[in-house]
């Protein structure tokens, strides 16, 4: 499927929050991968209509263009930046890809390969995680709320089981992108 190394192709980190997504896509981006994170799109949809950014108007936002342009919003939203980083970049990297439709789209429409990589984790240490981040923390009953949400009304399951690969996060973070490196170099991914 994605034999030909030279050919532009998109990496999307998928799974549920706390997983690792985040450490993932900041450590590409410091390895000079272009990166692209979905979540950028809510955000940017907040601050448009001047409101503070934080989980409950992420979700109001999030539903309000889910509404407008359907479950593959973000995708349909990104495509354009995407199509326009693989004319630069051999890889590129997509931070959270979400719905299934949103996969179904890119699969559709990039124009490139799109390989999907699980970053999965144990639920109570996800929820260990989302309760102590910086930003955005979450208690472990708004982290289990979350979840269902997402799997329930945004079809986040769908990416996750059709992953290509899953790298497992249940140690320290140095050792998932020990996991992540090893696995992009056998797939011949450079930035």
């Amino acid at each position: 499927m994605f034999e030909d190394a030279n050919r532009p192709r998109a990496l999307a980190l998928v799974g549920m929050p706390g997983a690792g997504k985040t450490i993932c896509a900041e450590y590409l981006r410091g390895r000079g991968y272009f990166t692209l994170r979905f979540g950028a799109v809510v955000v940017d949809e907040v601050q448009g209509r001047g409101w503070e950014v934080n989980p409950v108007n992420e979700r109001i936002a999030r539903e309000a263009l889910r509404e407008r342009h359907g479950m593959a919003a973000m995708a349909i939203i990104s495509l354009p930046k995407l199509q326009e980083a693989l004319k630069l970049h051999q890889c590129i990297i997509i931070d959270g890809l979400y719905s299934f439709s949103e996969y179904k789209l890119l699969a559709e429409k990039l124009g490139a390969p799109v390989m999907l990589l699980a970053i999965a984790a144990p639920r109570h240490l996800r929820y260990e995680r989302l309760s102590t981040r910086p930003e955005r923390p979450l208690t472990p009953l708004e982290a289990r709320e979350r979840d269902i949400r997402e799997i329930e009304a945004l079809e986040k399951g769908g990416p996750i089981a059709m992953a290509d690969y899953t790298l497992i996060n249940d140690g320290a973070p140095a050792e998932l992108l020990r996991q992540l490196d090893a696995l992009l170099a056998s797939l011949g991914f450079a930035p």
